[in-house]
Formats: structure tokens, C-alpha cells, sequence
């Protein structure tokens, strides 16, 4: 008894930290932040205009880190290996080899320059956007250099998310639901039994359960 008295007693105590624990804000305020990605010891903000900020102290302090991002408007932020992605509204994708203390232009191929999200998956980058060039989903294979098209099978429509779980990629758009492909980007099939709701603007995939987040506060698992 005693032994299972002192467990509970050293059980509680180290759930105490999550238990209270409490959201503070940065010091990054007054700024619209589209995406987060940690990249090492590096916290990485894209912002709504006033393009990447960047904290090595978990958040205490922040720096802009501009230097070759001519479009200020970043909705996604993605690494691979070695590169960091940053995705804008109007001005397509920007590449960084030094953790954004440089950006270069990555068009190559884009068509389509209001970048919404990214996913990796292996060897291969996504780029979800809007429909004003026709391909709402590309895909690179040589870290950005070149683009091409990759959304046979989804309609004209807005991607807002990207998942991979695997060899499985999701798309969720703008009032077509989602979508899978399993062959990189290849082919794309709906996989929408159960959805109420077609605006799916967040997806996320662990090894078991697809979650889809949607306009109107619902969120879906499969």
C-alpha cells in the first residue's frame, strides 16, 4: 500500500507541470502570424505583410530576416533538409540554405503564385494554392529548383492544407473536401464519406486517424 500511495503521490507531481500549465504571449505582437516551423534551435514566424520573423530563445525575442523576400505576405513555412520554404500570397516560393538569413525566388514551373501550404513526403515538396493559374497543387523534387504540376483528379478549387501520413498525401479544399493520393501527387481521388462539411481548412495525419479541421468549428477524424 504504501508503495502504491508513494506512485500516485510522484504521479501527480509529475503531471502537475501540464496541469497548470498556462499560454504566454511573446514579444512578437501585433502581427498576423500564417505559420510556425521549428528548424533546430530556431523558432520561424511567417507573418501577413511583414514577412519571417525569427527567435532563438523560445519566444523571448524576435528578428526579422527578410534579406531577398521581396513579398512581405507569408501563408506557409515548410523545411527539407537542409532548405527552408517560404510560401506568399502573390509572390510563389522563396528558398532559404541559411535559416532565412538570405531568400532566393523558387518559381521555377509555378504558375500559380499565392502559395497557401506546403507538405514533404521523402524526396518530394508540395505547394498548395489558389486556382488563378489552373494547377492548384505542385510538386518539386529537387528542393525547389523546378515545379510541376501534380493536382490530376482535383477540381479548380482552393488546397488550404496538406498531410502525408506515409505514402498517403490529403489535400483539404475550399468546398471539395479532400482529397488523397497515393502515388506522390500522380492521381488525386475525393475521400469524403462522413464529411457534413467540404471547407476543409486544416488536416493533420498521424500513423492511425486523419483529423480535418473545417469552416464553421468542426473538426473530423477517419
Amino acid at each position: 500500500m504504501k508503495s502504491l500511495l508513494s506512485f500516485l503521490v510522484l504521479s501527480l507531481f509529475l503531471l502537475s507541470p501540464l496541469t497548470n500549465a498556462q499560454w504566454v504571449q511573446t514579444s512578437l505582437t501585433n502581427q498576423r502570424v500564417n505559420a510556425l516551423v521549428i528548424n533546430n534551435n530556431s523558432i520561424l514566424a511567417g507573418t501577413n505583410g511583414n514577412g519571417v520573423y525569427v527567435s532563438t530563445n523560445n519566444g523571448l525575442s524576435w528578428s526579422a530576416i527578410n534579406t531577398g523576400l521581396t513579398n512581405t505576405f507569408v501563408h506557409a513555412l515548410s523545411i527539407k533538409g537542409t532548405n527552408l520554404f517560404a510560401g506568399t500570397y502573390g509572390g510563389g516560393v522563396f528558398r532559404s540554405t541559411n535559416n532565412g538569413a538570405n531568400w532566393n525566388t523558387a518559381n521555377n514551373g509555378v504558375t500559380n503564385p499565392y502559395i497557401l501550404t506546403f507538405a514533404v513526403n521523402d524526396t518530394n515538396l508540395f505547394a498548395g494554392t489558389e486556382p488563378a493559374g489552373g494547377s492548384v497543387v505542385f510538386r518539386s523534387t529537387n528542393n525547389g529548383l523546378s515545379w510541376s504540376p501534380a493536382n490530376n483528379g482535383i477540381p479548380s478549387t482552393i488546397v488550404l492544407a496538406l498531410a502525408v501520413s506515409g505514402k498517403n498525401i490529403f489535400a483539404g479544399t475550399n468546398g471539395g473536401g479532400i482529397y488523397l493520393s497515393t502515388n506522390n501527387g500522380s492521381n488525386w481521388s475525393a475521400v469524403n464519406n462522413g464529411l457534413t462539411n467540404t471547407y476543409i481548412h486544416a488536416v493533420a495525419a498521424n500513423s492511425v486517424n486523419l483529423f480535418a479541421g473545417s469552416e464553421g468549428g468542426h473538426i473530423y477524424f477517419n
